[in-house]
């Protein structure tokens, strides 16, 4: 770590998009501290891994301790870690829908809470949270996940208006399906579909992703903040 780099926190940060962005977080300058639940094989000078369980109020609070004390401000998040239940709502558990509304929704606020705490005191923050494309797109099979993202969109108006006279924007992004684990427990046949109600008929590609990040947490995106912005063309 270094005091002359700006410090970004990337949550689920293990594998997948996640890791993929603390990768290119580093590369583009950043101290980055990555925190999941599971332990992480990325190794670079430049990188802290913390555990931690988004949905845990007192989880979060001990991360953020630990960011207080060790580096003392924090410019970016990139709220990332996410579950889905791929499931009829009529064989969704109520045990299902909580889990899910817990991390992807409950997880992004406590985050971005306590996170905006510590920007504030700089004046300048950078918030992003991973929304999908199964929002606009009402994507049958998927109540909880859908509704838990669509939380999240809501969630990130109202923190931009709440959050603006501190310099924190923030902003959301909506990837299409991506080649990563969450999902491959999902049928190509549904998939191809996905796909084809795109512009762009393409799967996404992790690199997509962070084309959308990079352009929001640039100091000069000072003036976009409550926007939505989802991929392929949907």
């Amino acid at each position: 770590m270094s005091e002359n780099r700006p410090l970004a926190l990337v949550t689920g940060s293990s594998r997948g998009i996640g890791k993929f962005i603390c990768e290119k977080l580093i590369v583009d300058g950043y101290d980055v501290v990555g925190c999941s639940r599971n332990a992480s094989e990325l190794v670079n000078a430049h990188y802290q891994h913390i555990a931690a369980d988004v949905s845990d109020q007192s989880s979060v609070l001990n991360l953020f301790k630990q960011i207080r004390k060790e580096h003392g401000s924090l410019s970016v998040i990139i709220n990332n870690a996410g579950i889905a239940s791929m499931n009829h709502c009529l064989l969704t558990t109520v045990d299902a829908f909580d889990r899910v509304l817990n991390v992807n929704l409950k997880g992004t606020f406590l985050v971005s809470r306590e996170g905006a705490k510590l920007m504030r005191r700089h004046n300048f923050g950078r918030i992003v949270n991973l929304s999908t494309v199964a929002v606009p797109m009402s994507l049958e099979g998927e109540s909880a996940y859908v509704a838990s993202k669509s939380g999240v969109e809501a969630l990130t108006k109202v923190l931009a208006r709440e959050l603006a006279e501190y310099g924190i924007t923030v902003n959301a992004l909506g990837p299409s399906p991506i080649e990563t684990d969450l999902i491959k427990g999902v049928g190509a046949d549904k998939i191809a579909k996905i796909v084809n109600r795109l512009a762009l008929k393409r799967l996404g590609r992790v690199e997509d992703v962070y084309n959308v990040i990079e352009f929001f947490i640039r100091p000069a995106s000072d003036y976009i903040t409550g926007q939505v912005i989802y991929l392929g063309g949907i």
